[in-house]
């Protein structure tokens, strides 16, 4: 049986993998959700769910809206400690996919709530097997490892697939 966690949800989760079990995690004042959905702020706190939980995890429109750097009160950095927990609640062999509008297209910039901007390269390069020294975002703190699937566009929207794999 497949589970998949669609990260910034809203009442109604995606399901692209065609998971037999979908779960949410959105954040807000809501207390009419379903009991597959959890409530969260990703941006300090972590994803709600055991470590290897989900064979795929996905993020339609939300990355964008995790900042890159947080001073609360010392230097954070939300986006990389989001992509750790992403590593940590799939399983290996998980796929994640991130579904974002992206740089150069204005729909990247449009938002205001858009605080982090993504572009090619980003998730291979600081995330996965990209680059002769990758991930670089080790040098932030992300402890895991991901092999980039595929990374495409549709319209404004850069859609990435990643595999999880175990750390070297």
């Amino acid at each position: 049986m497949s589970r998949s966690l669609d990260l910034g949800c809203g009442r109604t989760p995606k399901n692209p993998f065609s998971a037999d079990e979908v779960f949410g995690v959105d954040y807000g004042v809501r207390s009419d959700l379903p009991p597959n959905i959890r409530l969260a702020d990703l941006v300090v706190e972590p994803i709600p769910f055991d470590d290897d939980s989900f064979e795929f995890v996905t993020a339609h429109d939300f990355i964008e809206h995790v900042p890159r750097v947080l001073y609360n009160p010392t230097r954070r950095n939300p986006f990389v400690e989001l992509m750790n927990e992403i590593y940590r609640v799939l399983k290996v062999g998980g796929a994640f996919l991130s579904v974002t509008p992206a740089y150069p297209n204005s729909a990247a910039f449009i938002d205001p709530t858009h605080v982090n901007i993504i572009a090619e390269g980003t998730f291979p390069l600081y995330f996965a097997d990209g680059a002769p020294d990758s991930p670089w975002a080790r040098i932030y703190g992300f402890t895991g490892a991901f092999r980039r699937v595929s990374e495409e566009w549709r319209g404004p929207h850069l859609v990435t697939v990643m595999q999880k794999i175990p750390v070297a």
